[in-house]
């Protein structure tokens, strides 16, 4: 039975709980630092991305009022490239047109409880989407220290944290590495004001199934109250509310640990080792270069990131694979619009595991190779 509180307007979470153990903090995570959100798709707002990155992020920039606004960070083997932002950004603010735009651009009337960034920065820190790659904990803790420079918000999507394993032989999972929330939390003796630098954002639907609608946003406690007095929340109380009723029993029994200790973590293990092993039988002598390999890169998360030898398009090799049912993720697709895509974007791909059977994975695999050798022998 449900209790009526858990029917009626609400706001809590079961996510502290979850958290300082997965993340096997040594302070305790307070509840004042979570506040419910309908999935982690709901807590998006500004401008500077990785390239390539999460496409379907855009639009809600977008519709956000932030068109023609992205401002997109080259990726190198440690994500995004924070010298690169920090030059980024410090040409734009000496820009006096620039300024002159942003001063004219209609924000929300200044209460105590809100704070206006002057920028804000998005990346997917672990296992990142499209890339796979993991940023180490020494450039992100560079990211904090550009952020707080230039007085900017990083949101970082910390969805796939909790599919973390340290290496693709291994039988058991890895602790995850520092969230950037945390590092803001402790780097140089802590926040630089009450509201931070730094908002998480965590999702159930990786968790528990897509359709489940429940995340959380983890930061300071102003942060985390200013973002809880939005509209919506103050006439319909906490998003996904019956929902999260629900997760919170899971999670409080002790059945969501069980479940991603003893079969989300394993499957991942089981399928990335499948594609890596196929990829590195059928795909490598082609040419084709991929990660994270679980050997020199840490493995984890849904995707792996294919780049093609330097004659072949992902355009090319995309459009063939429809025609032996094989559905790829084309570089292109991640680039940030309205900015320039770069060459090897135009040659990379990213495939999807976790959606695969063990059993599927090799054959796609094969069809991929079959594919290549085709447009490369045409």
């Amino acid at each position: 039975m449900l209790e009526r509180r858990e029917i009626n307007f609400f706001r809590g979470s079961p996510a502290p709980n979850l958290l300082t153990s997965v993340y096997q903090l040594t302070q305790s995570i307070d509840t004042e630092r979570i506040c419910i959100i309908g999935g982690a798709s709901q807590n998006l707002a500004s401008i500077w991305l990785p390239q390539p990155t999460y496409h379907l992020v855009f639009q809600i920039f977008e519709d956000a009022g932030f068109h023609g606004l992205l401002k997109s960070i080259p990726e190198d083997v440690e994500e995004m490239d924070s010298r690169a932002l920090d030059e980024a950004i410090s040409r734009m603010e000496s820009d006096p047109a620039t300024l002159d735009r942003l001063c004219e651009m209609p924000i929300k009337p200044p209460l105590p409880y809100r704070k206006i960034y002057k920028h804000i920065v998005y990346c997917v820190p672990t296992f990142a989407n499209p890339t796979g790659i993991t940023m180490p904990v020494s450039r992100r803790e560079e990211l904090v220290r550009v952020a707080r420079k230039y007085d900017a918000l990083i949101v970082s999507d910390d969805v796939y944290d909790f599919l973390h394993i340290s290496d693709a032989t291994s039988s058991t999972g890895a602790v995850p590495p520092p969230r950037i929330v945390d590092i803001d939390r402790t780097l140089n003796s802590g926040l630089q004001d009450q509201f931070g630098n730094a908002l998480s954002n965590g999702s159930f639907s990786k968790l528990v199934g897509p359709g489940c609608r429940v995340g959380w946003a983890d930061g300071p406690g102003a942060l985390m109250y200013g973002l809880s007095q939005c509209g919506s929340n103050i006439s319909g109380g906490a998003p996904s509310q019956l929902m999260s009723t629900f997760i919170n029993q899971i999670v409080q029994d002790g059945s969501l640990t069980t479940h991603i200790e003893k079969a989300l973590i394993p499957t991942c293990m089981r399928r990335f080792n499948a594609i890596s092993s196929a990829i590195k039988t059928h795909l490598v002598p082609l040419g084709v270069s991929f990660h994270p390999d679980g050997e020199t890169m840490p493995a984890g998360g849904y995707f792996v990131w294919l780049t093609l030898p330097k004659t072949l398009s992902s355009s090319k090799i995309c459009e063939e694979a429809k025609r032996v049912d094989l559905i790829l993720g084309n570089g292109t697709v991640f680039a940030v619009p309205g900015n320039d895509i770069p060459d090897l974007l135009c040659r990379q791909l990213r495939l999807c595991y976790m959606w695969v059977d063990e059993a599927d994975i090799g054959d796609g695999i094969i069809r991929l190779a079959e594919v290549i050798q085709n447009v490369l022998g045409g």
